[in-house]
C-alpha cells in the first residue's frame, strides 16, 4: 500500500480546502515543487496533486507550477481536477504527468473515460469519486449528481476502469479518520480493483488500520493536511507499511 502526499493546488500555491470549501482555504507553500522534493526525500514515488482551479472553473491556472513540479522532481504524479478532455489529458501527459484523475467528466461524459482508457491505457486512466451522504459529486465537490456512488462504480468499472481514488467528503481535512468500511465494501465488490482511500487519513495509526482491515488490497492511502500540521510522519509512515508488507 502506497502513502500518496497530497498536493493542492490554488492560483500555484499549495493550499488545503476544508471539506471542499473555497472560502475556507489554508496556504501551506507558495513553492510546492521544494515541498515534493521533501517527500520524495521521505520515501513517496507516487504524489497526488490537484488543480482545484481547474477543478471548480474547467481551466488551468496552474500548468507552470505542474511543470516546474515535474522537472525538479523524479517521482511519479498522478493530476486531477478540471481533466475533462482528451485535449487536457494530452496536455498533462506533455508535461510528464503519469495518472490522469478524471471526475466531472467520468460522470458527464463518459465516452471521455472510454477513448482516455483506449488512448492511454487502463493503469493511467484514474477515477476519482467523491461522495457525500452516498451520492457522487461534481465540479470540485460543489454539485450533486444524484447519483449513487455505487451505481456509477458498477459502470466504471464494466467499461474497464480499475483504478479509483474514492474520497469520503465528510472526512476529508476532519482529522478523524477514514471511513475503512466503505474501502471493505468495494473491495469486497470489486476485487481487482486498485483503491486509493482518500480523506480523514490524520496519523500512521489510521494507514496501518487501512492495511489491516483489508488485508493489504488498497492501493494506496492518499494524506495531505497531516503531513502539513505534523501529525504524521511519512518517512516513518513508509517504513511501517513497507515493513508490514513484506511480512
Amino acid at each position: 500500500m502506497l502513502v500518496l502526499p497530497a498536493i493542492d493546488l490554488l492560483d500555484n500555491e499549495a493550499v488545503r480546502l476544508l471539506q471542499g470549501d473555497y472560502s475556507k482555504k489554508t496556504v501551506y507553500s507558495s513553492s510546492p515543487e521544494k515541498m515534493i522534493q521533501v517527500f520524495e526525500k521521505q520515501g513517496a514515488t507516487l504524489i497526488h496533486i490537484v488543480d482545484l482551479n481547474a477543478a471548480k472553473t474547467g481551466k488551468s491556472e496552474n500548468g507552470k507550477t505542474i511543470k516546474k513540479i515535474k522537472e525538479e522532481c523524479s517521482v511519479e504524479l498522478e493530476l486531477g481536477g478540471g481533466i475533462r478532455s482528451i485535449e487536457n489529458m494530452k496536455f498533462y501527459d506533455g508535461l510528464g504527468v503519469s495518472r490522469f484523475i478524471l471526475g466531472t467528466v467520468a460522470v458527464e461524459d463518459p465516452n471521455v473515460v472510454q477513448k482516455g482508457l483506449e488512448m492511454f491505457g487502463q493503469n493511467r486512466i484514474v477515477i476519482g469519486v467523491d461522495a457525500k451522504n452516498g451520492y457522487v459529486r461534481t465540479k470540485g465537490w460543489e454539485t450533486n449528481s444524484g447519483i449513487l456512488y455505487k451505481d456509477f462504480l458498477k459502470t466504471m468499472y464494466g467499461m474497464g476502469v480499475r483504478h479509483v481514488i474514492f474520497t469520503d467528503i465528510s472526512k476529508d481535512g476532519m482529522m478523524e479518520g477514514p471511513n475503512t468500511d466503505v474501502y471493505i465494501e468495494l473491495l469486497t465488490e470489486f476485487p481487482d480493483l486498485q483503491l486509493v482511500a482518500s480523506g480523514g487519513v490524520s496519523k500512521t495509526e489510521d494507514l496501518v488500520t487501512l492495511f489491516e482491515k483489508t488485508n493489504g488490497k488498497l492501493f494506496g492511502a492518499i494524506t495531505g493536511k497531516a503531513i502539513y500540521e505534523g501529525k504524521l510522519d511519512l518517512k516513518e509512515s513508509i517504513r511501517i507499511l513497507n515493513q508490514k508488507r513484506e511480512k
